[in-house]
């Protein structure tokens, strides 16, 4: 396989976790990246060895003209920095959340379309191991051929007091969107990688900690177009028990007509099949990297589709359907009554 090159642009907090990922991939080579802050930028190409850094990410794609981009950058920035991208030819895989409302999703979707460049969303959950091997446990029938419901619990941990998310990400303080559309996003998205599509949400959601502007705890619930029901019941202000709670994230209960199949928050997966005991499912889920490497598997899957032509996951018309449902989570909470994904 050709080496394909590529410039990254944002070197905050999570893009560590994506160089660690392009570093140890075949078939790529990282010639720039990018960042208003030079100094952030310079610092992260000392440590992955990257040739080159830039503040203005236009002047890094006219120079180095990338075969790809990688946007790791705050949602709001995604319009602009797109559209000039596919102005240039180059293929993008890009951050989620895609952009601060569904106007401006639905106008990154038009420049897609318009300039024919391959998109992909960085959308990692649905690439953590233990949901690809949840995925291929129902593709073979483990818990027989009807799904009853799927149910996700999380407490994240990391919203509490004055300093919530300052160390990390302080941004996430004045987001007036949050909990849905920083981190529900993922759980709908592996939902529907898991359960199918999604007819029609009802939510409810609060603000738990006075100092941030959006909502950190909500309770979701999902009516598949299989007859499946799914729960998601996450709050980032209070506690888990986990050792690492950014490992899986949190719990994830399956059940079919043929057994139950339960993620715990180490990553340890059990199949109980009806009538049976509880037994242990062995499969590899590293601890390197973010949750499970994840972010490694987000970009071969990337890569694999650049070289080969073939078709992305979550390439932004199947993700439209994703964010469809993140807006009725939202419409919901304001009217109390199940809401249409749209």
């Amino acid at each position: 396989m050709s080496v394909l090159r590529g410039c990254v642009i944002g070197t905050g907090y999570f893009s560590q976790f994506h160089f660690d990922a392009w570093k140890r991939m075949e078939g790529v080579e990282l010639v720039a990246c990018c960042d208003t802050d030079a100094d952030k930028a310079e610092a992260v190409a000392r440590e992955y060895d990257i040739p080159a850094t830039f503040t203005s990410y236009q002047d890094m794609l006219a120079d180095c003209r990338p075969d790809f981009v990688d946007i790791v950058t705050r949602p709001d920035t995604h319009v602009p920095i797109i559209r000039d991208a596919a102005a240039t030819g180059t293929a993008i895989i890009c951050q989620k959340p895609l952009a601060p409302d569904m106007e401006q999703v639905q106008a990154i979707a038009r420049t897609v379309a318009d300039s024919g460049v391959r998109f992909m969303v960085h959308e990692n959950f649905r690439f953590q191991p233990w949901y690809r091997e949840i995925r291929q446990l129902l593709d073979t029938g483990t818990i027989g051929d009807r799904l009853h419901t799927i149910s996700f619990r999380n407490r994240a941990g990391d919203g509490w007091g004055d300093d919530a998310y300052l160390a990390r990400q302080p941004y996430f303080q004045t987001m007036e969107k949050f909990l849905i559309f920083e981190a529900g996003i993922h759980t709908i998205d592996t939902f529907r990688y898991l359960a199918g599509e999604i007819d029609r949400v009802w939510c409810t959601s609060r603000r738990l900690n006075p100092v941030i502007a959006g909502e950190d705890t909500a309770l979701g619930v999902f009516q598949f177009a299989d007859g499946g029901t799914g729960l998601y019941d996450a709050n980032r202000y209070n506690e888990s028990t986990a050792e690492n709670p950014r490992y899986t994230f949190g719990e994830l209960l399956v059940e079919g007509s043929g057994g139950s199949i339960r993620l715990y928050d180490d990553g340890r997966l059990t199949v109980q099949p009806l009538g049976k005991q509880e037994r242990d499912h062995v499969y590899d889920a590293p601890k390197h990297g973010f949750a499970g490497d994840c972010v490694l598997t987000t970009q071969q899957h990337f890569i694999h589709g650049l070289a080969t032509d073939s078709p992305f996951e979550t390439d932004i018309v199947r993700y439209l359907r994703s964010i469809a449902v993140q807006e009725a989570m939202y419409r919901s909470a304001r009217s109390g009554a199940w809401e249409v994904p749209e």
